[in-house]
């Protein structure tokens, strides 16, 4: 048992009104992106979240100011005190996340080097930083491999614009590049970005802040690298993972929950494959309502980037899909170690068996790639209470949805790191009717 353990008690259908924040997947981005203005940026809707206190820690370690704005939920940062900070201290602070390696270009445009430690994170893949660190080398950084970390200097010279390509069209590469080359020398053309809605916004904010970017046909961004760049005043992009988490809450336990500041265009993939499961929805101005629209029905996912079903989505929907009459296949693209979650549903009762090396045969959308998993899940199935272990965010929250659909009283432990992307879970699951204790 780890960090703070719930007491849950299932079987009561979860009903009322959530509302969600600005995405985690922006903020914490737009937040480093304030190290490349020359005054003051204003980031807003910003959600009360881990990780979004391990970049506000790394930014005070690097000399940045950060207050509370003038509204609720907003931040000011101020980066005219910029310094170099040693890699303990980094370290110190970065905890598990993986955002430090994102500083890389921001710091090396104002101080000419960056220190990045032991990197961290949910594991649930290799995730590895090779994109990372070739792209900063084509930019002319240097980059020195170190038993605590890396460290990178540009030699005393100024970055240059590249030529990137790159493999799999990975959101950290994708910032990584657009924080780096808004300030390098020349032009950089990107190929095979990631288009996901949270990197268009974030691409909005650096635009605020004076940046050229275009986004061209093919997955392809072109970069005008500028001298210098000011501050930014931006509303985040609604975070559409919490918005999905809820929704498939709401099938799960056949409930009812309205997601306030939920839109219907960053979740249209998402949307589509709901209703298809049995789910049913009306979007309002405010916010998206979902419940059940009737019995729930197998699907057939195959996980992608952005248009595709996002990774990030199968995990608190294969919950539902337990009670679903029928054989559901999920086909996970992206990461190669995202259903361990799974083995705790099967615990519950749940009949969900996962194919490591994926399934050969069958029609497919998406091109069957080299680290695919598949599970495959028979339902329905009724769940029954158990005493869980949480293996990383999006599969803790999993674990919560269904020991809330579960009959009797379950404890999940490690819930402490649903506190890296949801905002107040605990008062939320409360306002919604869930029935649970919390345990320290």
């Amino acid at each position: 048992m780890t960090g703070d353990v719930l007491a849950i008690r299932g079987g009561r259908p979860l009903r009322g009104r959530v509302d969600v924040k600005g995405a985690k997947n922006l903020a914490t981005k737009a937040m480093v992106a304030s190290l490349l203005g020359e005054d003051t940026s204003i980031l807003r809707d910003v959600p009360g979240i881990s990780d979004v206190a391990v970049v506000r820690s790394l930014l005070e370690v690097h000399g940045v100011r950060v207050s509370e704005g003038d509204e609720v939920g907003s931040l000011v940062f101020d980066p005219s005190d910029v310094e170099s900070a040693h890699m303990e201290e980094i370290d110190a602070h970065a905890g598990a996340s993986r955002i430090p390696i994102l500083f890389c270009g921001p710091l090396l445009h104002r101080l000419g080097q960056a220190f990045i430690p032991d990197l961290g994170g949910c594991r649930i893949g290799d995730r590895p930083i090779d994109f990372h660190l070739d792209a900063l080398r084509k930019f002319g950084a240097v980059v020195e491999k170190l038993p605590s970390g890396i460290r990178l200097s540009t030699q005393g010279g100024r970055l240059h614009g590249a030529n990137i390509h790159l493999p799999y069209p990975s959101v950290g590469a994708t910032e990584q590049v657009l924080l780096t080359a808004v300030r390098a020398e020349g032009t950089t053309e990107l190929r095979n970005a990631a288009i996901e809605p949270e990197i268009m916004d974030l691409i909005a904010v650096l635009q605020k802040m004076g940046a050229i970017i275009s986004y061209e046909p093919n997955r392809v961004i072109l970069i005008e690298g500028v001298e210098t760049l000011r501050g930014y005043d931006h509303r985040s992009i609604f975070d559409r993972n919490e918005a999905a988490s809820w929704a498939s809450a709401a099938l799960a336990t056949d409930g009812e929950i309205f997601v306030g500041g939920a839109k219907q265009q960053e979740m249209l993939t998402f949307l589509n494959v709901f209703r298809k499961a049995g789910g049913w929805f009306d979007v309002k101005e405010d916010g998206i309502l979902f419940r059940r629209g009737g019995e729930l029905q197998p699907v057939v996912i195959e996980t992608d980037v952005h248009p595709g079903f996002m990774t990030d989505w199968q995990q608190p929907l294969i919950v539902a899909l337990t009670q679903a009459e029928g054989r559901s296949i999920v086909h996970e693209t992206v990461y190669e170690n995202r259903f361990g979650f799974t083995d705790a549903l099967v615990k519950m009762g749940a009949d969900i068996v996962v194919h490591p090396h994926g399934l050969q045969n069958g029609p497919r959308r998406v091109p069957r790639r080299e680290l695919e998993q598949a599970a495959v899940i028979t339902g329905p199935t009724p769940l029954h209470s158990a005493d869980i272990v949480v293996p990383d965010l999006r599969g803790g929250y999993s674990h919560v949805i269904a020991a809330l659909t579960a009959e009797g009283q379950s404890q999940v432990s490690g819930v402490d790191i649903l506190s890296r992307g949801y905002e107040k879970f605990l008062a939320k699951l409360d306002a919604l009717g869930a029935d649970f204790d919390v345990v320290r």
